[in-house]
């Protein structure tokens, strides 16, 4: 260590560029990371507080709530730990603020989802003509009283209460009423439902035309998720070979040009184990370095960031993926390890 720490001094120009390198690579990591769980919790906010194990669609609706629709002797009388959603793509608008793409959601107010409901402000919907809204609608200028249209047409319906993270597909999500959502779905006769989702995992149906999925494989299937999260994790893993690449090659280039220095330490006696752990010190110095600099970047973003940007700070996975960078500073520290172990002081010294 203390062999790392003297040459980190004695190279201060070398020794910053590496640690401002790591910085920007963990930042940027650190940044995507958050964003890539933002967007895949703003999927799936909705979904997860319903706190359910099974959701049962229309056989053919390709596993998406939106092109589902159940009738009443599909769903048919229903136990305790269920509940009919229906779900319905709206534009909401209102006077004076700007128009905002939503999902409106159905509940029955005797089932558990509706009871379940956390209220931020307001109250929940009693009536057809009521909504409660994601908290984010707040951001637009929304507010408690607020008298909106759905889709253009004539209905008007009142923002009684607001919900927190209350969001699908991304979209903030209005809940309603049962009889609400078959008025936007045209009045439909015998629609009952676009799913069943259940607390238990074993539920089914029952009846024909309908097939259940476990809320995993559901929203594994919603509309862009998987292959966004799938780009962000190759984005991701990108970064970590790129800064492996990049401590590999510095540490290597610092390695080559100590050679004399390491030769005249053998012939003194040095043995080579204190130089490989010197080495392999150096490089972990520079990571966790960068890695605190990458940190106090991101927790100045955090702060300053807006609500509006879909981003989510989760100290368990960012502490994974600051562990996965410093086990990319070992490796790359590891590269020239061979040179200074096989340094042989008569060829450096004497050539």
């Amino acid at each position: 260590m203390f062999l790392a720490i003297k040459e980190i001094r004695k190279e201060k120009l070398r020794s910053s560029l590496i640690v401002a390198m790591i910085v920007l690579i963990s930042y940027l990591i650190f940044i995507l990371t958050s964003l890539a769980l933002g967007l895949a919790q703003q999927n799936t906010d909705a979904i997860d507080s319903w706190h359910v194990k099974t959701v049962v669609l229309n056989a053919n609706a390709n596993v998406d709530m939106r092109q589902s629709l159940l009738t009443t002797d599909q769903v048919g009388t229903l136990p305790k730990d269920t509940a009919v959603v229906g779900q319905a793509s709206v534009a909401v608008k209102a006077k004076g603020h700007e128009q905002v793409s939503a999902t409106f959601l159905g509940l029955k107010a005797s089932q558990f989802i509706a009871k379940n409901l956390t209220v931020t402000s307001g109250r929940k919907p009693t009536k057809a003509s009521e909504v409660l809204a994601d908290d984010s609608l707040k951001l637009k200028g929304y507010k408690l009283g607020s008298t909106i249209t759905l889709n253009g047409l004539a209905k008007h319906y009142t923002i009684v209460g607001f919900t927190s993270g209350a969001k699908m597909n991304i979209a903030p999500v209005l809940y309603g009423t049962m009889s609400a959502w078959q008025t936007l779905k045209g009045g439909m006769p015998n629609l009952a439902a676009s799913a069943v989702v259940a607390q238990s995992a074993t539920f089914k149906l029952g009846t024909s035309g309908t097939k259940a999925y476990s809320t995993a494989a559901f929203i594994q299937k919603l509309p862009g998720y998987s292959a966004q999260n799938m780009t962000f994790e190759l984005m991701i893993g990108f970064l970590m070979v790129i800064s492996l690449i990049i401590i590999a090659v510095f540490m290597y280039i610092l390695t080559m040009q100590k050679l004399p220095n390491y030769a005249v330490l053998r012939v003194q006696g040095v043995p080579s184990r204190v130089l490989v752990q010197a080495t392999l010190a150096q490089s972990l110095l520079l990571v966790a370095a960068g890695l605190v600099g990458g940190t106090v970047l991101l927790i100045i973003t955090a702060v300053a960031m807006p609500a509006v940007v879909p981003m989510a700070f989760s100290m368990p996975l960012l502490s994974a993926v600051g562990v996965g960078l410093f086990a990319m500073g070992l490796i790359g520290g590891l590269i020239p390890v061979r040179r200074v172990v096989k340094v042989d002081p008569l060829t450096v010294i004497g050539g």
